[in-house]
């Protein structure tokens, strides 16, 4: 990233290590809590970024993917621990979905967190539509 840049190098990864990425995004991060049933089972807080912010840095053989009901959202998992560090996410398609609780903190000066209603699905994805295009 550039002097001027908004944005730092996050990074990150699963619990073992076998899966490795940064992702450009503020270092003050706006985090989501979604209550649906995958997100409150793993605890999942994201951070919803463009394609082009994300990169895998290692770990691409250990990864292995879930998806269910709509089967949009491609849900990766450490194949080793079975931490999901991150994911393609059904309110963003075109980008990814971070887990914050994945980045090493010391990039991160501050920590936002809202809440995504699962239950009142349309309008919490309207809300957050356009976050993976920047």
């Amino acid at each position: 990233m550039t002097a001027d840049s908004p944005f730092v190098v996050h990074r990150g990864g699963c619990h073992c290590g076998a899966v490795r990425f940064e992702v450009d995004a503020p270092a003050a991060i706006d985090a989501l809590e979604c209550n649906c049933s995958i997100c409150r089972a793993t605890g999942f807080l994201h951070l919803i970024v463009p394609r082009s912010r994300f990169r895998l840095l290692a770990g691409k053989g250990a990864l292995r993917e879930y998806r269910f009901n709509t089967g949009v959202a491609r849900h990766s998992f450490c194949g080793t621990c079975g931490v999901k560090a991150f994911y393609v996410p059904r309110s963003n398609p075109d980008g990814y979905s971070v887990n914050v609780r994945c980045l090493e903190p010391a990039t991160i000066t501050l920590l936002t967190v809202r809440v995504f209603d699962d239950t009142d699905r349309e309008a919490s994805e309207a809300r957050i539509r356009g976050l993976s295009r920047g």
